[in-house]
């Protein structure tokens, strides 16, 4: 099943605390009992909790690019991942690490930005960090089947594949909105 956490900051200057995350990614640990990643820079994190189905061996997350300026979480399944990659790998500006759908989203960002969902076939939520541009793309697919749940506050954004994760760390209350 899989599930991403993250918080970005207003405030260029203020990080964004591991520890935040990991209890984030705590309160989802059904989601993805397989492993847990955790990436913080800047004034952004974003964590994730995987249930490994595709690239069993390799496809640990939060990925990064080749230069590591731009890093990617992501929960689904691309069905067309693999026509993806291959279009990617004969562009010949791409090196791919591992064989999961993840690190063909990634890249497309790289070559589409926020268009990269466009080619998408799926069911996906994902977070982008690009640290070149400082700009997070969160993006979910088409129909909402992987669903990200979000906060904008003052503060800044915080976001989840469940409300739980949000709550567990008192960023929302048990009221309906």
């Amino acid at each position: 099943m899989c599930g991403i956490v993250g918080v970005i900051h207003r405030d260029p200057a203020r990080p964004v605390p591991a520890e935040l995350l990991r209890r984030m990614c705590d309160a989802i640990r059904h989601r993805g009992p397989d492993d847990e990643g955790i990436f913080t820079g800047e004034n952004v994190g974003l964590g994730m909790r995987r249930l490994s189905i595709i690239d069993l061996a390799g496809g640990q997350e939060p990925i990064f690019n080749e230069d590591e300026t731009k890093v990617i979480v992501f929960n689904g399944e691309i069905y067309n991942y693999r026509e993806l990659r291959a279009r990617l790998l004969a562009s010949g500006s791409h090196t791919l690490r591992t064989v999961s759908d993840t690190e063909s989203v990634l890249h497309l960002y790289e070559d589409l930005g926020a268009r990269c969902v466009d080619p998408l076939r799926g069911m996906f939520g994902f977070a982008i960090w690009d640290r070149t541009r400082r700009h997070l793309l969160v993006a979910r697919d088409r129909f909402g089947i992987k669903p990200i749940y979000y906060i904008e506050a003052p503060w800044g954004l915080a976001f989840a594949s469940e409300l739980k994760a949000l709550h567990a760390v008192g960023m929302t209350g048990g009221e309906l909105d």
